[in-house]
C-alpha cells in the first residue's frame, strides 16, 4: 500500500505527540514537534502546553487499541472532542487539503483538529490498521505503519533488534 506522505501530517503528528507525552514532555520539545510538522503559530504557554499534553495522552488510545472496533470508537471520540467543521483550503503553497477547525483557533484547538481528522482519514485509507504501539517492553513509542506489508510491531529497527537479541540469548 502506498501512502501520500504529503497528507500524513495528522497521524504522524499524533504519534509523535503521544510518544512525547509518554516519555519526556517539555514545552520546547512540543513546540519543536509542532514546528517540524508545519503547525503555524506554534508557541505554547504553560497552560496551553498542559492542555496539549493532556490531548496527547488521549491520542495514545488510538495507537494502543486492542482491535479495530475499539480504534474506531477512540477516533470518533477524538473527532467529537477535537473538530468543529471540515472545509477544503489551500495556503502557504500547499496543495488542497482539509481543515477541521477554524484557522483562527488557538494552537491547541488546531492541533486537536489536525490530529483527530488526520487519524480518521489515515484509518480510512489504511482500512482500519497501521497504527500501533511498540511491542518492546518498556518502550513508550507509538507509530504510523507505512511499511510495505503493514505488519510492523516495533517503533524502530533498534527496538526490534533489541528484542531479537534478547530472544536469541534466551533472555525473554
Amino acid at each position: 500500500m502506498q501512502f501520500n506522505h504529503d497528507n500524513m501530517t495528522g497521524p504522524l503528528l499524533a504519534a509523535e505527540l503521544a510518544s512525547l507525552a509518554a516519555d519526556a514532555w517539555t514545552i520546547g520539545g512540543a513546540e519543536r514537534t509542532l514546528e517540524w510538522h508545519r503547525i503555524r503559530r506554534a508557541e505554547l504557554s504553560q497552560e496551553s502546553s498542559e492542555r496539549l499534553r493532556q490531548w496527547a495522552v488521549q491520542l495514545r488510545s488510538v495507537f494502543s487499541a486492542g482491535n479495530e472496533e475499539l480504534r474506531y470508537r477512540e477516533i470518533n471520540r477524538l473527532l467529537e472532542a477535537g473538530t468543529t467543521r471540515a472545509y477544503l483550503t489551500t495556503h502557504d503553497g500547499l496543495k488542497p487539503h482539509l481543515h477541521f477547525t477554524s484557522d483562527d483557533d488557538d494552537v491547541v484547538a488546531r492541533v486537536k483538529a489536525v490530529t483527530a481528522g488526520g487519524l480518521a482519514l489515515f484509518t480510512v485509507e489504511a482500512e482500519g490498521g497501521r497504527l500501533g504501539a511498540c511491542t518492546r517492553a518498556g518502550c513508550p513509542q507509538v507509530f504510523v505503519d507505512t511499511s510495505r506489508n503493514g505488519r510492523r510491531a516495533f517503533c524502530s529497527a533498534k527496538c526490534g533488534n533489541y528484542v531479537a537479541v534478547r530472544r536469541h540469548r534466551g533472555l525473554t
